[in-house]
């Protein structure tokens, strides 16, 4: 891992908007900061603020209007669609509201989804998946499929398909929102622990304060504007 201090993140100038019908709809509004590399970030704000379209830019789902956007070392707004689907296999982990489990499949084989991109052998790609599984205090269950597993336990299975592939960042868009409170609060105890003991960088929406109490960093949106008063919490 690098130093703290060093931005893995870099967002300068962006803007972004939605086209409906005859109407321009403005949804970001010239964002510009940076994510330092091991940083847990809480994006909040209201509804419909922009929050999760950064979140969607960031992990380069969407594409923004204008501005740059630095991964390590790679500016994501310069590549093609095709690039970028590469890109996001290889450096992205996707935490999900609802899961996104694939109802047919064990859990390990949806932690194994991810790594169908990359070139490991099936026994390496089982031995990865389980690993991760191991990660989330899952090794037990591997072998249920989603319907037998509680909430909670879906979605540490969805953080081990997050991480398996050793991502450079994780995006969490509202991790806790179908959660009841003792499940929200395990899955956050679990991503601080990724963060604090393995160094990951998550980026995570929320419009929770007790969520985005467990991060180190909270950023706020409103109406597309970032409110440059980032609250930092303590160690």
């Amino acid at each position: 891992m690098t130093g703290q201090n060093e931005a893995i993140v870099a967002i300068r100038n962006l803007y972004k908007s939605y086209h409906r019908e005859s109407l321009t709809v403005p949804v970001l509004h010239d964002i510009t900061f940076d994510i330092a590399d091991g940083e847990f970030l809480a994006l909040m704000g209201p509804s419909g603020s922009g929050k999760t379209t950064l979140l969607n830019l960031i992990a380069g789902i969407d594409k923004a209007d204008s501005g740059t956007i630095r991964v390590g070392d790679v500016d994501i707004t310069t590549l093609t669609e095709t690039e970028l689907a590469h890109w996001r296999a290889t450096h992205v982990g996707f935490i999900f509201q609802f899961y996104n489990l694939i109802p047919v499949l064990r859990a390990v084989e949806n932690v194994e989804l991810p790594l169908h991109l990359t070139g490991l052998s099936r026994a390496e790609r089982s031995e990865h998946a389980e690993m991760a599984l191991q990660m989330v205090n899952l090794s037990h269950r591997m072998d249920h499929y989603p319907r037998e597993l509680s909430g909670g336990e879906q979605q540490r299975v969805a953080i081990a398909r997050a991480i398996v592939t050793d991502p450079t960042i994780l995006v969490a868009d509202e991790p806790t929102g179908d959660l009841d409170r003792v499940s929200a609060e395990e899955i956050l105890g679990m991503m601080e622990r990724l963060n604090r003991e393995m160094g990951k960088t998550i980026i995570m929406v929320t419009h929770d304060p007790r969520a985005a109490k467990r991060a180190r960093v909270m950023k706020h949106l409103d109406k597309g504007y970032l409110n440059d008063n980032a609250l930092q919490n303590p160690l």
